[in-house]
């Protein structure tokens, strides 16, 4: 990744919280120090991970070290290896997990909560791959090597172990009563 193509990305991002800013060194730390979206700080510092990688070693694990804090302080398991689109947009902080072999592409929501994951066997093996628009809602989850195809919105509390057809809404099952055993046990 050029440096240029890290502005455009990190300017992407940026114009997803309300921030119509072009990057530069002094706007990102101001971003970084002052503005209180976990996204924010997140995107900044993840974008910049992956960009001096293979560039600048004494970057890298600068940078390396600084989400690893960023990611215990907001509770996002997002790991500098995930392949992840321009335009990324996490709304809340907490309990984000995302395995860093997965792909998400351009312009995704991902919500608190979500998890992104492995089926280490059956049909489904592997890791998701999410294309373009992809609305994630709170507490989905989505895992297996399945194919989540654009402009999919995929509704709290989801699970999603099979393909995705574009322009698709995934929902989950409507709520039900089971029994009227109560909380007595549970409280």
């Amino acid at each position: 990744m050029s440096h240029s193509s890290l502005k455009h990305i990190l300017g992407e991002d940026l114009k997803r919280y309300g921030i119509n800013t072009k990057p530069s060194f002094f706007r990102n730390l101001k971003q970084l120090l002052f503005n209180g979206a976990p996204g924010v700080k997140f995107s900044i510092v993840f974008r910049n991970c992956q960009h001096y990688r293979k560039k600048n070693k004494l970057l890298f694990y600068f940078f390396f070290l600084y989400l690893r804090r960023v990611k215990y302080k907001y509770g996002f398991d997002i790991s500098y290896r995930t392949n992840i689109g321009k335009g990324l947009y996490i709304g809340h902080f907490g309990g984000v997990v995302i395995h860093g072999d997965s792909i998400i592409g351009e312009y995704c929501n991902i919500s608190q909560g979500i998890t992104i994951g492995v089926l280490n066997r059956g049909k489904n093996k592997g890791v998701p791959k999410i294309g373009n628009s992809v609305f994630i809602g709170p507490n989905a989850v989505i895992v297996g090597g399945i194919v989540i195809e654009n402009d999919v919105l995929i509704g709290a509390n989801s699970l999603v172990n099979f393909d995705v057809e574009a322009n698709a809404v995934v929902a989950p099952s409507p709520s039900q009563i089971t029994s009227y055993k109560g909380s007595k046990h549970y409280v």
